[in-house]
């Protein structure tokens, strides 16, 4: 009886019956998994090209319209820490001509928001360009003062930055599992949703009036 049994289990023990099958199932899961991924990272790159193409949209739509945010000068004041100095500079004269004669704002920020008329303008134009997730929220806008850029009286000209921040890029193929059934003991967060890095793109501004 126990050399039936032992027979048994050494026949199936050579038996490779269904071996292919085992087999195959683990290529296929390597083969989904280089499938997949190269659907998803092949939206990733795009997806960060379109969102470095909104952001570069959208200062130039910034540039050309009233500011986004409040307390951004409308004209370029002297500055009343060189007192009587300033003076005499008459309107017109370039801030750069002496250190400090024109009034420095410094940087204006704020988040967009659709409240504001420019930027719903600017959002109408960049949505399409970015995922579907992304919010106005998204875009920072911010204005900083340029001596080079400014005259004592004159409409305030200031550097328009556009900044995109936090934007999240949600995979559509599980990743994470693909690579753990071929096998994988370093899938992590391998699929999850990747945020992008901030970009930026900056230009001086024309007349904000």
């Amino acid at each position: 009886m126990n050399g039936g049994r032992l027979s048994f289990l050494n026949r199936f023990g050579r038996d490779e019956n269904g071996a292919t099958i085992v087999e195959f199932a683990v290529v296929l899961c390597i083969f989904f998994l280089m499938f997949f991924g190269l659907i998803d990272f092949a939206r990733l790159g795009f997806s960060n090209v379109m969102a470095e193409k909104a952001t570069e949209t959208a200062v130039r739509m910034a540039v050309v319209r009233p500011a986004a945010c409040p307390d951004v000068p409308q004209v370029t004041q002297r500055s009343l820490l060189i007192g009587t100095v300033a003076m005499t500079y008459p309107n017109g004269s370039r801030c750069a001509a002496l250190p400090g004669l024109c009034a420095d704002p410094g940087t204006v920020s704020c988040k967009g928001s659709l409240d504001n008329p420019t930027v719903a303008d600017i959002w109408t134009q960049v949505q399409p360009l970015l995922p579907v997730n992304a919010r106005p929220e998204n875009l920072e806008i911010s204005y900083r003062f340029d001596a080079g850029l400014n005259r004592v009286g004159a409409p305030y000209v200031p550097i328009v930055t556009v900044e995109l921040a936090s934007l999240q890029f949600d995979f559509i193929t599980p990743l994470g599992a693909l690579a753990a059934a071929a096998g994988s003991d370093a899938h992590g967060d391998l699929g999850n949703s990747f945020v992008f890095p901030s970009m930026s793109a900056s230009l001086p501004a024309e007349d904000l009036r």
